[in-house]
């Protein structure tokens, strides 16, 4: 089995309302029991990111497609780390979307 990381953009908000962020730890947490064993790193949300450029040029806003969280999975196939990712709870927000690449063992 290969590792694939999940990279999650969007520029949403955590919920604020308690029932709403119980909602949506619950959606994640079904999720995870859905994949059981291929999560190796069920990751974690991510706060704004600052870019360095070329030249050292540094920008302060996460960029035009700003990283919102991680996991790192294993799956046969980077088709099948996709097919897992399709029922993504994070998906439920057109805001939102799902990288995956795969990790390349290098040592």
């Amino acid at each position: 089995m290969a590792k694939f990381l999940y990279v999650y953009h969007g520029s949403g908000k955590m919920p604020t309302d308690e029932a709403e962020r119980k909602a949506a730890m619950d959606a994640w947490t079904g999720w995870y029991a859905k994949l059981g064993s291929a999560v190796i790193d069920g990751g974690n949300p991510v706060g704004m990111s600052k870019t360095v450029l070329p030249g050292g040029k540094v920008e302060n806003n996460g960029g035009s497609n700003p990283t919102a969280g991680y996991t790192i999975i294993e799956a046969k196939d980077i088709d099948d780390a996709v097919a897992k990712a399709k029922d993504c709870p994070i998906l439920t927000d057109p805001g939102f979307s799902v990288e995956i690449a795969p990790i390349v063992e290098m040592m």
